[in-house]
């Protein structure tokens, strides 16, 4: 679920937070990447589960319609396909995730319902929900390319539901696009039987959790090192005219470069750029990779380059 480069973003924060409260509590900084990684996942079951949410209050709007004194012919034998849909019915069934939510105490939505009424009332109002309602037929296909149409049309932008995902968690709006993606991706390849795919696990394999700590810890406790690093490289820019997240970022990839061998310089490289891109200045990139590319030429020659396998650029 977790992606090197989210965990990246997540010790990128934190580094930062470190640096403006001028504080040495590493113990202390490592416990709040573990939670806001934790919280990740989170909002990732809170989102499966407005699936679940709006099928039971299409349900009830169901019940309620057919109890009128005077229903009409469609109300006494209402529209089923939304509720029976295949793909929520997945959910609606998945005991791991019911588990999970419960184990978290994720009752947002019992506190919160007004949000379900909001998404629930959009997508009555939208044309993927209606043209997939008028369709007479239905296959398993169909249950899963209306659901992934509806999540990425009309949950996933709704302003109502971000701004409620923004009042509740802060860093929930850089896991926001990972999760949204990641849910788009579960809908597309899930097929009968295979519901488990919703829940994947926090972390690929045992490595990425220790990249975690060994990212942030190794870059913190060597910041005298990466900062002698860097002086010298950067002639035209003064200390303090360097933006501080610029020297956040290229202090995690120098240490990259340093003490993870297993990780390709090239990789460093790219992934330390595209972070520039998106949380520093208009420049930056630029700057980040020229500072990399000067480095990475003269770790190579004086052989301080120690990478492993395909490490080598």
């Amino acid at each position: 679920m977790l992606t090197r480069r989210h965990i990246r973003v997540k010790v990128m924060q934190s580094i930062y937070a470190l640096s403006q409260s001028q504080s040495d509590q590493v113990d202390k900084e490592l416990k709040f990447i573990n939670m806001s990684i934790a919280n990740m996942h989170d909002l990732h079951m809170l989102t499966l589960d407005l699936f679940v949410k709006l099928n039971e209050l299409a349900q009830k709007q169901l019940a309620l319609s057919q109890k009128k004194y005077l229903a009409t012919s469609a109300e006494k034998n209402p529209n089923k396909k939304f509720i029976q849909n295949a793909i929520i019915q997945h959910l609606v069934h998945n005991v791991n995730l019911k588990t999970a939510i419960q184990n978290r105490k994720l009752n947002d939505w019992e506190l919160n319902g007004e949000y379900i009424r909001v998404i629930f009332d959009a997508m009555l109002a939208s044309d993927v929900y209606k043209e997939y309602m008028a369709s007479e037929e239905t296959t398993y296909a169909d249950d899963r390319a209306f659901l992934a149409k509806l999540f990425s049309e009309v949950i996933a932008p709704n302003e109502k539901l971000y701004e409620y995902f923004e009042d509740q968690k802060l860093t929930w709006l850089d896991d926001l696009p990972v999760v949204n993606t990641l849910i788009l991706k579960s809908i597309k390849q899930c097929k009968p039987g295979k519901e488990r795919i919703f829940l994947p696990e926090l972390y690929k394999d045992d490595e990425d959790r220790e990249f975690v700590k060994d990212l942030f810890t190794k870059t913190v406790l060597n910041d005298d090192m990466l900062t002698t690093e860097i002086q010298g490289k950067t002639p035209n820019w003064d200390k303090d005219r360097i933006a501080n997240l610029d020297l956040i970022l290229l202090k995690m990839a120098i240490c990259e470069f340093l003490k993870f061998p297993s990780i390709p310089a090239k990789v460093t490289i790219n992934e330390y750029i595209e972070l520039a891109k998106e949380y520093s200045t208009s420049k930056s990139s630029m700057f980040v990779n020229g500072i990399l590319d000067k480095l990475i030429k003269e770790y190579k020659k004086e052989n301080k380059l120690n990478k492993i396998g395909r490490g080598l650029m």
